[in-house]
């Protein structure tokens, strides 16, 4: 039998009536074998998320402050999803438990952090009627705090072989002196890619409240389209660009694997939301692009300097002097006697005049020109490549809008097209180009 590596968000689980809704899903295919549930999140806007509720009673713990109504808050909402689930569940012990170890923890928030999945992961057990298996145990950091992959594929590998069906909690494992560590980001996510690698599942679900991932922020597009299929490359590229998708450590270990990632929404679970692959599949269209993602606060600094080509090192000269004052770059797009170097705005607070008169002593530019306030946008897809007209469509539907380009910039992959213009064109940008190729 084929295995799926099932994850369910916060709001998946937030309270009795969602989690029946993650009981139905996981109930309705056999191949649904591993779940790997998260800490309970918002009810509503007003409502608080169990973790939080949790690093808040850290806080206290750690200034000796007395938590029991903040704690109490966390044992309400448990206790009312097993009574509102009808389960008899007697979590008193693990609570106890759990509200010693932040005492015994204080100024260590990843104990106290990890209870909510820890705690949650028990209810849903006991629902599913599936074994639990506590993270901890199966899921190991070095003494540094890096994730320790190899130890963590071997241990947990065996031990879902001896689990026909399991839960395991997200967010957190254990170090070598049996402490718990929390992943510094991705959370929940990650532990669902790490499940899936070790099972070697036919498909990771990741389980939310959407449907997908979108093409574009629908925060500037109304409604945009839901991405059917896309490769890790083609979301390294949105996600590299500001695009809310998941985090890299989220990938890695299924991308690793070979594995599919297949993002649903628990609330329309008859929706095929968005498939992740590690290969392309054949292009049905040509043209096709995957998505469009960008981010705002950018400075082009403009170097321009008589035979430049000829003279070797230039371009190691021009990036050493922001080196030499600890400032990334992002592009370098580059002309016969010119070269630009684009640099996002944080990066330069405080240091742009060093670092301009770090070039001037470095390079002995004719010219060298700044130019703030600008963003940059990536059109992504695979269908792009090799496609004629791609560029002009592109910089038509952003001549149509009235959008002045600053900045060209193509990966030697073809799998995107990166344009720089005005902080203030940012929006218009974005739907012009989505409009143009969408719609």
């Amino acid at each position: 039998m084929a295995v799926k590596v099932s994850k369910f968000g916060g709001t998946s689980l937030a309270d009795a009536q969602q989690i029946r809704k993650v009981q139905a899903i996981v109930q309705s295919d056999a191949e649904r074998r591993y779940v790997v549930p998260s800490a309970p999140g918002k009810r509503d806007r007003q409502d608080k998320k169990i973790t939080d509720l949790l690093y808040l009673c850290d806080a206290h713990a750690q200034q000796q402050v007395p938590f029991h109504d903040v704690f109490a808050l966390i044992t309400q909402r448990y206790e009312a999803i097993i009574a509102d689930l009808g389960l008899r569940l007697d979590l008193t012990d693990a609570f106890a438990q759990a509200k010693q170890g932040i005492v015994d923890n204080a100024g260590r928030p990843d104990f106290a952090a990890s209870r909510g999945e820890a705690l949650n992961g028990l209810i849903i057990a006991e629902l599913l009627g599936y074994e639990y298996i506590d993270a901890s145990e199966v899921i190991f950091f070095n003494a540094s705090g890096r994730f320790d992959a190899e130890k963590t594929q071997q241990v947990l590998a065996d031990r879902l072989r001896r689990a026909q069906r399991a839960v395991v909690p997200g967010f957190y494992g254990a170090l070598p002196d049996g402490r718990v560590k929390t992943f510094s980001r991705g959370g929940s996510d990650v532990t669902g890619a790490i499940v899936a690698r070790a099972a070697q599942a036919a498909v990771y679900e990741n389980w939310t409240d959407v449907s997908g991932l979108l093409m574009t922020d629908p925060n500037i597009v109304d409604a945009p389209r839901v991405i059917d299929t896309i490769t890790y490359r083609e979301l390294r590229e949105l996600a590299y660009m500001g695009a809310s998708v998941l985090h890299d450590e989220a990938i890695f270990p299924v991308r690793l694997a070979g594995i599919p990632i297949n993002i649903r929404n628990t609330n329309r679970p008859d929706d095929p939301g968005t498939r992740i692959i590690a290969e392309a599949e054949p292009i049905r269209h040509a043209g096709t692009i995957s998505g469009i993602a960008g981010r705002k606060d950018f400075t082009t600094i403009q170097v321009e300097k008589a035979l430049m080509n000829a003279e070797v090192g230039f371009g190691r000269r021009l990036l050493g002097a922001l080196e030499v004052h600890g400032v990334s770059y992002e592009h370098t797009p580059s002309g016969i006697d010119t070269m630009s170097v684009v640099v996002a705005d944080k990066q330069l607070e405080g240091k742009l005049d060093l670092v301009l008169d770090e070039i001037r002593k470095q390079c002995e530019p004719d010219a060298l020109e700044v130019e703030p306030h600008m963003a940059l946008i990536a059109t992504v897809g695979r269908g792009m490549a090799h496609t004629p007209g791609i560029a002009a469509k592109l910089f038509k539907a952003l001549a149509d809008a009235n959008v002045n380009i600053r900045m060209i910039d193509q990966g030697s992959s073809e799998l995107n097209i990166i344009v720089g213009v005005g902080a203030d064109d940012f929006e218009t940008a974005v739907r012009a180009i989505y409009h143009a190729f969408v719609e």
